[in-house]
């Protein structure tokens, strides 16, 4: 599997993938908000664009803003998310 993000993220797959690594919807709109609590009872947010896709470019900057590593993303939506 390639260590690149792919280009275009089916936006259920990204919040599926992003579920098996903690997160939970907590607002839909325009962008989808989702959080996960941490062992030590910190909260860490993201907020994806509600768009059909995500752009590559997108996701990654998600990633790095959550702390979420690239290789531990991958791993998770090369399962199928």
């Amino acid at each position: 599997m390639s260590d690149r993000f792919p280009a275009d993220v089916p936006l259920r797959r990204a919040i599926a993938a992003l579920g098996e690594l903690g997160f939970e919807v907590v607002r839909e709109g325009n962008h989808i908000a989702m959080a996960r609590e941490s062992p030590d009872g910190s909260r860490t947010t993201l907020t994806l664009p509600a768009h059909r896709t995500i752009k590559g470019s997108t996701l990654r900057a998600i990633c790095t803003q959550a702390r979420i590593p690239r290789e531990r993303f991958l791993s998770v939506y090369g399962r199928g998310g």
